[in-house]
């Protein structure tokens, strides 16, 4: 009787098999105290994450959000 090979298999990072997806897709969303928004996408984390924590330090901005939107 053959030995079963355990198979690891590669994580997947959300793409599937679209081949035309390079990079996700991430919207900074900036709450002011006066109830205005405001959204920017950016395709990089890093430079999400950047500018929302430069825009945490006005004192007009009440929250920034960054959230994955593809």
């Amino acid at each position: 009787m053959p030995k079963k090979v355990a198979v690891k298999r590669k994580e997947s990072d959300g793409f599937g098999k679209d081949r035309r997806r390079k990079h996700h897709h991430f919207l900074v969303t900036v709450f002011y105290a006066d109830g205005e928004k405001f959204g920017r996408v950016y395709t990089d984390k890093e430079k999400a994450t950047r500018f929302a924590e430069r825009q945490r330090r006005s004192p007009v901005v009440k929250s920034a959000r960054i959230s994955l939107v593809s």
